[in-house]
């Protein structure tokens, strides 16, 4: 089994990236803002974007895995045709589970997930 995002699953181009922030509906809870437009794809894609002053680059890199290790095990309750970009804002600690179950409400709350 793939331990890691493919390429196609990323959100890359700035211009597909823009369109989210321009076309999407906004989302947040606690530490996490989530930005969701359809992107008439058979598949949904991700880009996990922590704000400039979070932490140092060690922390911001460790996020961004993070979420996307979340996303990416909870993939087969995303709904297919999906553009998300997750932003991060520094706040209260939290260890791995407890940021998975935020992300989980979020993506409910977005109605992003299948079932």
């Amino acid at each position: 089994m793939r331990k890691s995002l493919t390429k196609k699953q990323i959100i890359r181009l700035k211009a597909d990236i823009d369109n989210v922030f321009k076309a999407g509906k906004r989302f947040s809870l606690s530490c996490f803002k989530l930005y969701v437009c359809e992107n008439n794809l058979s598949y949904s894609r991700l880009i996990v974007i922590p704000v400039r002053h979070y932490g140092n680059s060690v922390q911001r890199n460790l996020i961004r895995r993070q979420v996307k290790e979340i996303w990416r095990t909870n993939q087969e309750r995303i709904k297919e045709g999906l553009d998300m970009v997750v932003i991060v804002y520094p706040g209260k600690d939290l260890d791995y589970e407890e940021k998975e179950g935020t992300l989980l409400d979020l993506f409910m709350k977005s109605s992003s997930l299948v079932g």
